[in-house]
């Protein structure tokens, strides 16, 4: 079927109604979507085609954290299209991984026209990513990626230092961990998820479009953190080629281009309104 010869398909579900949006350009690529905000891009024909840029930047954490080719069993907050662990499927063979989403409706759709039960070695459980990950045995998993969000609004009760402190608790020893944020603004939200993320791990990454983190735009905020030595020279030379426009940087290079703040904790929590993730249009 060629890409004008597909419709797209809406279902009402948990957290507001879904779209799986065909892709003009791609004749295998659908874009999920709730209340107009893009969730995921997947293409059946191709998991490696990573659409969304910061989809690319926590893939290329991933390449380049272990080498190619190599296992690893991998636990993800937040589903949706399940892009990362399709390109996990596809360029580390025998993978096991695990994806918890707590929109059960949403799983099913994926699940009934996107194959999400012919992604190799994935697990995907209808369940609050808190709670999977708080049930999980200590150095039980590989790679820990957070990317929750619900109804666009960002879920800033998993960035605090006691929730990051039970996911390094389920890594392995040189583990690596992926969150996704979204702030604009002064940045108040991100730069304490960052902190809280210095307060747990040893070494800490920040990967952003330099008009976000330099307060012109709203936009994605990708921390990246392990107890071991982090990629930075590789990032940093992806992110600069003119097409990924990534800007990669220590926790003291952000301090200097953006402050500091305090670190959240379930104690002081973030009460400022974050700004909504922005709708797309497909």
């Amino acid at each position: 079927m060629s890409a004008v010869d597909r419709v797209g398909i809406e279902r009402a579900v948990w957290f507001g109604d879904a779209e799986l949006i065909p892709d003009a350009h791609r004749a295998a690529g659908w874009t999920v979507a709730v209340d107009g905000i893009s969730q995921s891009f997947v293409d059946l024909a191709d998991p490696t085609y990573l659409k969304f840029p910061y989809v690319a930047w926590i893939a290329q954490a991933v390449d380049r954290h272990w080498p190619a080719g190599t296992a690893v069993s991998a636990t993800y907050l937040g589903g949706a299209g399940c892009t990362l662990p399709r390109y996990v499927a596809a360029t580390r063979p025998g993978s096991e991984q695990t994806a918890f989403e707590l929109d059960e409706p949403l799983v099913e759709l994926v699940r009934e026209h996107l194959a999400l039960d012919e992604v190799p070695g994935l697990e995907v459980r209808v369940q609050d990513g808190r709670a999977g990950i708080r049930e999980a045995p200590d150095g039980s998993t590989d790679l820990v990626v957070l990317d929750v969000f619900r109804a666009g609004s960002v879920a800033t009760e998993l960035a605090t230092v006691e929730f990051l402190t039970d996911i390094a608790r389920v890594l392995r020893p040189g583990g690596l961990f992926a969150a996704n944020f979204w702030d604009g603004g002064e940045l108040e939200f991100a730069l304490r998820a960052v902190a809280a993320v210095g307060e747990v791990f040893r070494h800490v990454l920040v990967l952003a479009e330099p008009a976000v983190l330099l307060r012109h735009r709203a936009g994605n905020i990708v921390v990246v953190a392990s107890t071991r030595d982090l990629p930075k020279a590789g990032l940093d030379a992806w992110g600069a080629a003119a097409a990924n426009r990534m800007s990669c940087l220590t926790l003291p290079q952000l301090a200097a281009v953006a402050g500091t703040a305090a670190p959240l904790t379930e104690a002081t929590p973030h009460t400022t309104p974050v700004p909504p993730v922005r709708k797309e249009r497909f």
